[in-house]
């Protein structure tokens, strides 16, 4: 187009200049030439200051490089409109992106004083004054987080008669012990090796006797074969165990490989979502078969159940969060990396919607699992202060300020009414320094450096490969060295450390800078990120003249990076790290290490390192002049870089494993310890005949396949297909005396009764109203649990409910072998006195079930059993199973709150919901929706609750017509995974009977390591509508599209269509 040059020059001003030229320039107003858009002043006022499209650079380049005058000008007016859209999109996520931010403060604000009020009422006026103050002094944006740790006991060898068992998950990524993958793609970074060597660290601490490290089996042709293998032993143990009498067949550290999701594929993180719960069912079958044995060998014969569950990153964070709940045990939390973080950064880049980032990376239900995490966790670990602050502060489950107010109502005695926010510590991340070579001075060895590469540049001795590849960059490689070791991303900052380099003429005559960044082959090959800051270093190295003061090698080795940092020491270098904000800043505590003083940013995690080892200088890393006059400082300056040098080497201890380990043990330790509290009193005697019974099946059917000539004898459920009879004569055809004798001895043991009898047996079961001392689920091989959620428009339970429980016992019982060590549980939302009338209507004796789970997972039923039974021959429900989820129950806190936040929007006082008095239980809240259409949707009423310090299981059930509040323990799924943990049914042996559709509990029974059964055209119309809001994550993040565990029926409900698709799913589970 003809006289665009004003396009060339500003794209020139925009490429080349950057940002910083018009930082101080004022706004400028479009409309001051009337109508007339004004592309001059559009372009340096709103894209110069607001667009980072760093791949521009390359379509310049491009462009430039077009001689046709014609094409060329037509590239820049489409590259001018392409700034313009980018802008406008900017702007419009900018401005959608502040009112959110302004609508979370305000929601926030509002959640705190609602919490303060309601626990304002039970304290004096005197106690009111106070705790307002510690409110308004939290208020106060300087204000360092504090917290009382007088009597707090350090972890010592005086612990080591402890002998714990502790768990550890991460979940994603490839992870073993040694020559692990790191950087091999975004899943197998610095948290595999953190894990890894926290597991081997912890395992030898005094009084630790076991770390379990939870992650997944991949047994893929994409990945080595040792990904595949369910076990590895990082280490036995080791100073912690110094006098052998720990150290016994089952201690140390191991890694534990758990199936979930597809056998032969890798999955990357955002994957793995709807897998979570059978990952959860596989880790807590390893777990109590490990309690098992460690009872053995350390219990006195009593389970060792975990001290602690540890998970690791968001996916870790749920899975700890269920099983800490499944086992009543305390979950510790490290987010690594937390989602709403990153959503933060990535819309205020500007290039994705919302959605679009969702739909990439799953951020909501990676969000909604650190909101879970923060439910269930006692504990907190970070590695800054910066992290508690400014990263955790952004979740609804954790405030500062009512984190403050908690606290303090808890040292004076008072009751918070349920209301509870996670304990934040800050530990840093240990290392291991045991490679770690501390240099002589160099004031005493000045030579050294000499005499290694020679005066003129040679080398005389041998020197590591990577002291040659920096050194060919530099002039004079004598020269103290100022050394930065970062990746190439705007966000390290590098181009302000060249610039202030560059800058400096005393600083370039007195040292040179070598930049570390990454490995590369082609620039114009890498990210569009990195190539620009690497292409900016380029340009700024030739603006400033700066050829042999500047070394910048493409390819550096993991191994190589201990050898750049003994080199800068040799020189009497300075290690810096500019980075606009640093979450932590572990290569400040490496190059402490190996004697270099630092120069770090003053925001984020170097702060608390340089609290810590007080070896050098912060800066403001937006401050060219600063940062040269902190590294000539500590090059000049002898004096004060020998102090900060040893400083470092001084301190350094403080960021050693052990040192981290004693102190991740004593906070553990100041947690509310619990465990499940139950006696394991199940008559030893009948355990024993079980047991004895279940051997001599077995070594029957081990001698029936040792004799028949086919593997035809066994059927599928184990039932002996050969008579006794039949056995003997088979042996003694053999003539094999021994084995003749053996099963002589064990058909003695074993009276098998008829295929007619068995079936009486299992059709009467309990009709007869036998009552017995223990529940049958511990004799129970398979449990089949109906959770079908058939209601009408008003809630009553319809009557193909009963039909289909009818249907099922059917079903089961149509292989009669199988009938004999099978049962039956029902999981509804109705209370016990409902389920009891529906099953009196359907003429279903209650006896017939093992187990009743009702209001949603609140209670739990045995009928037939004495323990359940009261003096006047009414059920009760499970004690143990009522206190094990009483864990964070605020019953009062919840049904204040909740009532308010469910009044009606229009502005009226008038409520939307009213208490179901006949189906609230001590561990449930119940209420009628009066309109199904106003009522807030379950995450919204949820995050509401978090930022009011309450948690509990919430969920809308019966068709709509009830919402229900239960303890953050419980729930239908999770009540499944106790009855596994106290009775021992394996939840791998538990067939799930649902429908299509149901409560808002519905996702969390569909998937897991069970089998489940779904039910077509049974139920029209369930709860689901209300459980998220628009833009939350959605149902494929909670259950699996497709799984050989999940099977659905043709559309019929008969004996005959449940019995064929159970025989499916059987099928199609072989050899998992």
């Amino acid at each position: 187009m003809a006289g665009n040059e004003w396009i060339n020059g500003y794209l020139e001003a925009i490429l080349d200049t950057g940002a910083g030229g018009v930082e101080d320039n004022k706004a400028v107003n479009l409309n001051d030439h009337g109508s007339h858009f004004n592309p001059t002043k559009y372009f340096v006022e709103e894209v110069v200051t607001g667009v980072d499209e760093t791949d521009l650079h390359r379509t310049w380049l491009k462009v430039v490089a077009t001689r046709n005058t014609r094409e060329r000008s037509t590239r820049l007016e489409n590259m001018c409109w392409r700034i313009w859209h980018l802008a406008r999109k900017k702007k419009q996520l900018e401005g959608e992106d502040s009112q959110r931010l302004a609508n979370r403060r305000s929601e926030r604000e509002q959640g705190r004083r609602d919490a303060t009020e309601d626990m304002s009422e039970d304290l004096s006026e005197g106690e009111k004054g106070d705790v307002m103050g510690e409110m308004v002094q939290s208020e106060t944006p300087r204000r360092k987080l504090q917290r009382n740790f007088s009597d707090l006991q350090v972890w010592s060898d005086d612990d080591k008669a402890k002998r714990l068992y502790i768990v550890l998950i991460s979940l994603h990524g490839l992870v073993r012990g040694d020559n692990m993958e790191l950087g091999r793609d975004s899943d197998t970074g610095g948290q595999v090796k953190y894990v890894v060597e926290l597991s081997r660290a912890l395992s030898m601490m005094p009084g630790v006797y076991r770390v379990d490290l939870f992650t997944r089996q991949i047994s893929s042709p994409e990945v080595d074969w040792s990904y595949g293998e369910p076990t590895e032993m990082l280490t036995s143990g080791s100073y912690g165990h110094r006098d052998g009498r720990d150290v016994g067949e089952s201690s140390g550290a191991y890694i534990i490989r758990i199936p979930c999701g597809p056998r032969d594929k890798y999955l990357r993180k955002e994957s793995l979502w709807p897998y979570v719960q059978e990952f959860v069912d596989g880790a807590l079958a390893h777990i109590l078969n490990m309690s098992k044995v460690l009872g053995e060998q350390i219990g006195g014969g009593q389970p060792v159940w975990p001290y602690v569950i540890h998970g690791h990153y968001a996916d870790a964070g749920d899975s700890a969060a269920l099983l800490s709940g499944a086992l009543n045990v305390p979950m510790v939390l490290t987010g690594h990396s937390l989602g709403r973080n990153k959503l933060e950064q990535l819309l205020k880049q500007g290039r994705q919607s919302k959605e679009d980032i969702n739909a990439t990376y799953k951020i909501m239900r990676r969000i909604e699992a650190e909101e879970l995490s923060l439910d269930a966790a006692e504990l907190v670990i970070t590695s800054t202060k910066q992290e508690i602050e400014e990263q955790w502060g952004l979740y609804d489950g954790f405030d500062v300020k009512l984190e403050k107010v908690l606290r303090a109502r808890a040292r004076r005695g008072v009751n918070c009414h349920g209301r509870y926010m996670p304990r934040m510590v800050v530990i840093p991340p240990g290392m291991d320094f045991s490679s770690v070579i501390q240099e002589q001075d160099p004031s005493e060895t000045d030579g050294e450096l000499a005499a290694l590469i020679g005066t003129d540049g040679t080398s005389p001795k041998a020197i590591p490969p990577i002291w040659s590849e920096v050194m060919r960059f530099l002039t004079n490689p004598h020269k103290p060295m100022i050394l930065a070791l970062a990746r190439p991303d705007p966000k390290k900052n590098i181009t302000t450390l060249l610039k202030a380099f560059g800058e400096c003429r005393p600083l370039r005559d007195l040292a040179n800078l070598t930049l570390i960044m990454g490995n590369r082959d082609d620039i114009d090959k890498m990210s569009s990120g990195n190539a620009s800051v690497l292409t900016t270093v380029l340009k700024m190295i030739d603006k400033y003249d700066l050829y042999g003061l500047v070394a910048y090698p493409k390819h550096h080795k993991q191994a190589d990076v201990p050898d750049i940092y003994r080199l800068a020491g040799k020189t009497r270098g300075v290690f810096i790290n500019p980075a606009l904000v640093e979450p932590f800043g572990l290569t400040l505590i490496e190059a402490a290490a190996h004697g270099l003083p630092m120069v770090a940013t003053k925001n984020g995690g170097p702060v608390d390192i340089h609290r810590a080892l007080n070896n050098g200088l912060l800066v403001d890393p937006h401050d060219e002049k600063a940062i040269a006059d902190a590294l000539l400082k500590l090059v000049a300056e002898k004096n004060l870089w020998h102090e900060c040098r040893w400083n470092g080497w001084k301190n350094i201890h403080l960021f050693s494993w052990p040192e981290h380990c004693r102190t991740y043990l004593s906070r553990v330790a100041a947690c509310r310890m619990r465990h499940p509290q139950w006696k394991t009193d199940t008559p030893v005697d009948d355990t024993v005949v079980e047991e004895s019974m279940g051997d001599s099946l077995k070594d029957v059917h081990d001698m029936s396949l040792r004799l028949s000539v086919d593997g035809d004898k066994i059927s599928v459920n184990g039932s002996l297909e050969n008579d006794p009879a039949e056995l003997e004569k088979m042996v003694a055809l053999k003539g094999d005396k021994e084995v003749s004798d053996q099963v002589k001895r064990v058909l003695s043991r074993l009276k098998k009764p008829s295929a007619a009898t068995l079936g009486a047996e299992a059709g009467k079961k309990q009709g007869e109203n036998t009552m017995n001392k223990y529940p049958v689920l511990w004799r129970r091989r398979k449990l089949f649990v109906i959770a079908l959620d058939c209601y009408d428009d008003h809630g009553k339970p319809e009557s193909k409910m009963l039909q289909v429980i009818q249907e099922t016992f059917k079903a089961v019982r149509t292989d009669p072998s199988a009938a004999r060590f099978s049962g039956f549980a029902l999981s509804t939302a109705m209370p016990v006195s409902e389920i009891l009338k529906l099953l009196e209507s359907g003429k279903i004796q209650v006896t017939e079930f093992d187990a009743l789970i009702c209001s949603s997972g609140s209670e739990v039923y045995y009928p037939g059993t004495y323990q359940c039974m009261d003096e006047e021959g009414r059920l009760c429900a499970d004690p143990d199973y009522a206190s094990h989820i009483d864990y964070r129950w605020g019953c009062d806190g919840l049904k204040k709150t909740i009532s308010k936040l469910m009044s009606s929007s229009e502005g009226k006082d008038e409520s939307i919901i009213q208490e179901d008095k006949a189906s609230c239980n001590s561990h449930c809240v119940s209420y009628f929706i009066k309109d199904s259409t106003k009522a807030r949707k379950v995450d919204d009423l949820r995050q509401k609750l978090r930022m009011r310090g309450l948690r509990c299981h919430l969920m809308y059930c019966r068709n709509s017509t009830r919402l229900q509040a239960i303890p953050l323990l419980a729930s239908r799924s999770q009540a499944i995974r106790y009855l596994f943990v106290r009775w021992g049914l394996n939840v791998a042996n538990m067939y799930v009977v649902l429908g299509e559709t149901g409560d808002t509990d519905y996702e969390e029974l569909v998937s897991g390591s069970h089998k489940t059964l779904i039910l077509k055209d049974l139920v029209k119309k369930g709860s689901e509508e209300l459980l998220r809001t628009l833009g939350s994550y959605q149902r494929g993040d909670m259950v699996p599209e497709e799984s050989p565990l999940v099977v659905c029926t043709n559309g019929g409900q008969t004996a005959e269509d449940i019995s064929n698709a159970l025989k499916q799913v059987y099928k199609a589970t072989v050899g998992l």
